[in-house]
């Protein structure tokens, strides 16, 4: 019997290499087209202690015309949350430390973003800056390009413990025009792939609206007549993982006043695909989700 990947995979969209498909020339955008501005970045890490300890960590940033500030949540208790607000005339601690308690277990923030460099277009720092986070004496988790050189200045030893962390999610909240482009890494050992998702209309001498989902500049899926097929899924093969894409741009022509689309990224592993019904029986760890992107993607008017 083949593998079960490889004999699923013979019917989902491979992705492979950076080059337009024959039907890309939507999601080939060009460069005069801005995507549309992110305004808040939310990061779901689960962090597995020495102890075999587990905790999620939610680290979140926004930008408004009023605010931008970083905020880190552990699990689901209110009191084990940390906020930071850059524009506040109350706060503009950029660099410090902070201490926390949730279920038995110390928490220390240590950060600097004294120095920290913003895209336009996002509300995350590109570089200038760290986060630390210590659970229980561990270290938990490293953000920013200066973690490294702040690690070896607050610990001279290698005996530090340093606990096992993966990146659960990441959801995005975006608004402007009908272009969402946004970077993504399915899986540990995976390359970074850029994700263009664009809705194509009238002004482009279309008579009914398309939507285009490309990555690495190779269309993966194209929705004609998107206002009848407003809501649908497709399963993409990307770094040997597959990938169910979907989406839902129903409240884009039914429900003026909310503009959101919803469109989400999630892999899953060889033993979810399998086509076979007595091999439904696996254990749970096994049906986990690993990844998924989750794009909130408001349309302007």
């Amino acid at each position: 019997m083949r593998d079960k990947v490889s004999c699923f995979s013979e019917n989902a969209v491979n992705v492979s290499h950076p080059s337009c498909s024959s039907y890309a020339n939507t999601a080939c955008v060009s460069p005069k087209l801005s995507p549309s501005v992110q305004n808040a970045v939310s990061c779901v890490y689960k962090i597995t202690l020495s102890t075999k300890k587990q905790f999620l960590v939610t680290v979140s940033w926004c930008k408004n015309h009023y605010a931008q500030g970083l905020t880190i949540k552990f699990g689901d208790d209110p009191t084990a949350c940390f906020k930071l607000n850059m524009n506040s005339r109350l706060f503009r601690k950029k660099k410090g430390t902070k201490v926390l308690e949730s279920d038995n277990s110390k928490m220390e923030i240590f950060w600097d973003l004294s120095k920290a460099k913003y895209d336009t277009s996002g509300p995350e720092p590109v570089d200038g800056f760290y986060i630390l986070i210590m659970v229980d004496s561990e270290i938990g988790l490293i953000l920013g390009d200066m973690a490294e050189e702040a690690v070896a200045k607050k610990f001279k030893t290698s005996a530090t413990p340093v606990a096992k962390v993966s990146l659960v999610s990441r959801q995005e909240h975006c608004s402007g025009n009908d272009i969402y482009s946004t970077k993504a890494q399915f899986s540990d050992t995976g390359i970074v792939h850029d994700i263009l998702i664009r809705c194509s209309g009238e002004n482009e001498g279309l008579k009914h609206p398309v939507l285009s989902v490309s990555i690495d500049k190779k269309t993966v899926i194209r929705v004609k007549r998107l206002q009848w097929n407003f809501r649908g899924n497709q399963t993409i093969f990307l770094d040997g993982l597959l990938v169910d894409l979907m989406w839902d741009v129903h409240n884009w022509f039914f429900n003026p006043s909310s503009r959101y689309a919803v469109f989400m990224f999630r892999t899953r592993s060889g033993m979810d695909s399998r086509l076979w019904l007595e091999e439904k029986l696996v254990q749970k760890e096994q049906d986990r989700v690993e990844f998924s992107l989750l794009i909130y993607a408001c349309k302007s008017s």
